[in-house]
């Protein structure tokens, strides 16, 4: 059994705007092993509604940045014959088609177990500069990075290797004006299309800047070196427009979007058929059937999973949270929340989680269980707002 005191007395870590969020009022708590800003003192409902309008600046320094390099990088590797050997290594542990990024794409994939479980959700990029071929850049979300970068190394050892990037933090400038707000920092990134990745020199510091986020709206994360992060962060919240946001945001904002966090609405026990992320495999890798679990998703692909996660809207104004028990007309328990809350945008309380298949359908009539009482719901499609994810025509 553990010791509790012992694990009481574990210090939490810090990211590199730790002070920044200390100076701007922000209230603290432990997340991730990290102390994080839940919110500032607008408070949570304000800040989600000035990401939504304007801008929002979210810490996210907390998660796993790294570099996966083919085995013989920088030894005459070079080109797509790099990419094709560095990616071909990932394949063997996500479902994801990493051998088709095209240079400066990324990609939402998953690491899978053998049971077709999701041990994380990330991104992986395939890096524009010719110089680069034969390098992924990888990040995976906090609380799971040491189990992450253990699995990948270990898994891909011989084939690839795994570089830590632990000196570079990571923010994120999300919302409608964080293209204009871009423009006048760093003009060159404003012309990325959404899900494109690449290198920008910001006063002679070196950032990865990509065009994507975590709350359906257009917006761009930022890479830098630890030392040079805060000064950004300062030129970011100068301008008008950009004002800092907490956790609390950032969940509510993920959740109208539709989007899954981590060890709630994922995780080892669901595969990516349950979870609704098919789409995550494409058809060739259906087809070659060489990734963690391919029996168990193909033949779930093929006749459909047991349980399924759905969107659902609550009747009333009482929201549902995590864990609430979900019930059919006859009271019969068919599943649980894994998300909910209030949807400042939506209008109301919103949630999502898993049902039985027979009740997945849009429209169903199901019931929440709140506090005791059975509360009127039904399945609802997601995202419950319009994503306005930037788009254009050159893909």
């Amino acid at each position: 059994m553990a010791d509790t005191h012992a694990l009481d007395t574990i210090p939490l870590k810090v990211t590199p705007l730790h002070a920044l969020h200390i100076e701007l009022g922000a209230k603290m708590v432990p997340f991730a092993g990290y102390d994080m800003p839940v919110q500032y003192p607008a408070g949570v409902l304000a800040e989600h509604l000035h990401t939504r309008k304007k801008a929002g600046l979210f810490d996210v320094s907390h998660m796993g940045q790294a570099f996966l390099r083919a085995a013989g990088y920088g030894e005459g590797l070079a080109g797509d014959a790099a990419h094709e050997k560095v990616a071909s290594a990932l394949e063997t542990i996500v479902p994801g088609d990493i051998r088709g990024l095209k240079p400066g794409q990324i990609r939402y994939t998953l690491l899978l177990n053998d049971e077709g479980g999701i041990l994380d959700d990330l991104m992986v990029t395939r890096p524009l500069s010719a110089e680069l071929q034969g390098m992924l850049v990888l990040v995976v979300n906090a609380a799971t990075k040491e189990a992450d970068f253990a699995h990948i190394a270990a898994k891909l050892a011989g084939s690839a290797t795994l570089e830590r990037a632990d000196d570079r933090a990571l923010i994120a400038l999300q919302g409608p004006a964080a293209e204009a707000v871009m423009r006048t920092l760093v003009p060159g990134a404003a012309d990325l299309g959404f899900m494109e990745m690449e290198w920008f020199d910001i006063g002679g510091v070196s950032a990865m800047i990509s065009r994507s986020g975590y709350t359906g709206e257009d917006g761009f994360e930022i890479s830098l070196p630890d030392s040079d992060v805060e000064a950004f962060a300062r030129r970011l919240l100068a301008h008008p427009d950009v004002k800092p946001i907490g956790l609390g945001a950032r969940d509510s904002l993920r959740l109208e979007a539709g989007l899954c966090l981590y060890g709630h609405d994922i995780d080892e026990t669901t595969t990516p058929i349950e979870g609704a992320l098919g789409w995550v495999i494409p058809g060739r890798r259906r087809e070659e059937a060489n990734f963690p679990g391919a029996d168990i998703i193909l033949r779930q692909i093929a006749h459909g999973a047991a349980r399924k996660r759905v969107g659902i809207l609550p009747e009333g104004k009482a929201p549902a949270r995590e864990g609430a028990v979900i019930i059919d007309a006859s009271g019969k328990g068919i599943g649980a929340v894994t998300s909910g809350g209030f949807g400042p945008t939506a209008g109301g309380p919103i949630a999502m989680g898993y049902v039985d298949a027979d009740h997945a359908a849009s429209g169903t009539e199901i019931a929440l269980m709140v506090r005791g009482v059975a509360r009127p719901a039904r399945v609802a499609p997601m995202p419950f707002i319009e994503k306005r994810f930037h788009r254009t025509d050159k893909k």
